[in-house]
C-alpha cells in the first residue's frame, strides 16, 4: 500500500486561483507550461481560469503523488514566492542563503530569477526534501 503525502493544499490552490489569471495556481501544482500560457493570456481570457475552479482537486491529487514530502513545506515556500519572491524570502526558507541575498539585493535577480523559481520551485523543494 502506497502512502500519499499531502504535499500541496487545496486551500492554497484556491487562494492562488484568485490570482489565477496570472497562472500562479498552475505553477503551484507543477504545471509551468500552462501557467506561462495563463500568464500571457490572462487565464485564457478568463475562461480557463473559471474552468480551473473545478480542476483544482484533480491537480492537487496529481501534485501530491508527484512531489516529495519532507522538511520543506510546499505551501509555505509557494506563499513566500508568490507574495515576497522579489525579496528572496522563499530561497532563505529553503536554505539557499547566497541566492536569497542576491534576490534581496537585485529585486529577485531582476525578476528573471522569480520567473525561474515559478518554473522550478516544486522541484527545488523535492530536492531539499530528499536530502533530509
Amino acid at each position: 500500500m502506497t502512502v500519499v503525502k499531502d504535499t500541496h493544499s487545496k486551500v492554497i490552490g484556491y487562494i492562488l486561483w484568485l490570482f489565477g489569471f496570472t497562472g500562479s495556481h498552475r505553477f503551484y501544482y507543477g504545471k509551468p507550461i500552462s501557467g506561462t500560457i495563463y500568464f500571457f493570456t490572462f487565464g485564457l481570457l478568463l475562461i480557463g481560469w473559471i474552468v480551473d475552479l473545478f480542476l483544482i482537486p484533480s491537480m492537487d491529487r496529481k501534485a501530491d503523488l508527484r512531489f516529495e514530502a519532507g522538511r520543506a513545506d510546499y505551501n509555505i515556500a509557494w506563499i513566500l514566492l508568490v507574495f515576497f519572491g522579489i525579496f528572496g524570502i522563499h530561497r532563505f526558507y529553503l536554505g539557499k542563503w547566497i541566492t536569497g541575498i542576491i534576490y534581496l539585493l537585485t529585486g529577485g535577480f531582476f525578476l528573471v530569477g522569480v520567473l525561474y523559481d515559478f518554473w522550478t520551485l516544486n522541484t527545488q523543494i523535492s530536492e531539499v526534501n530528499r536530502q533530509t
